[in-house]
C-alpha cells in the first residue's frame, strides 16, 4: 500500500515538469470594418513549465466551428497574431484562443493544450 511518505518524492520529482500557462488577449473588443474583410488578432502565450517544447508551439483563432492558424511574430517573443477573414454582415462575434503543444515525459514527450476564455469583438460598421 502507498503511503504519504512513499509517495511524497514521486510528487516532487514531477513537479519541475508541471507549470502554468497563461494566454493574454491582446485583440480590442471593437474594431472598425475593415475594408478587406480582413481583421487582425493577436496573443500573448506564457508559460513556467520547464519541460514544455517550444518549438510544439501551435496557436488557432477559434470562432464557431472555424479555426485559423496563428503565427509567432517576428520580433516579439511569446505572441502571436493572424488575419482573420470575417463576413461584412457580422457585427458581434465570440472567439477563442487555442494552443497546442508538447512537453517532456518518461518514456516520450506528451501532448497539451490550453484554450482561453471567451471573447466579445464588436465590428463598427460606418
Amino acid at each position: 500500500m502507498l503511503t504519504i511518505q512513499k509517495m511524497l518524492p514521486l510528487l516532487l520529482l514531477t513537479l519541475p515538469l508541471t507549470g502554468c500557462v497563461s494566454i493574454t488577449n491582446l485583440t480590442p473588443s471593437r474594431m472598425t470594418s475593415s475594408g478587406n474583410g480582413l481583421y487582425p488578432f493577436e496573443a500573448a502565450w506564457h508559460s513556467n513549465q520547464q519541460s514544455l517544447r517550444k518549438d510544439s508551439i501551435k496557436a488557432y483563432v477559434i470562432i464557431e466551428m472555424n479555426s485559423y492558424p496563428m503565427q509567432p511574430t517576428p520580433i516579439v517573443e511569446n505572441r502571436w497574431e493572424t488575419l482573420v477573414p470575417i463576413p461584412a454582415d457580422k457585427k458581434h462575434l465570440s472567439y477563442r484562443y487555442k494552443f497546442d503543444y508538447e512537453y517532456n515525459s518518461i518514456p516520450t514527450p506528451r501532448a497539451n493544450s490550453k484554450l482561453s476564455p471567451s471573447y466579445q469583438l464588436e465590428i463598427i460598421r460606418k
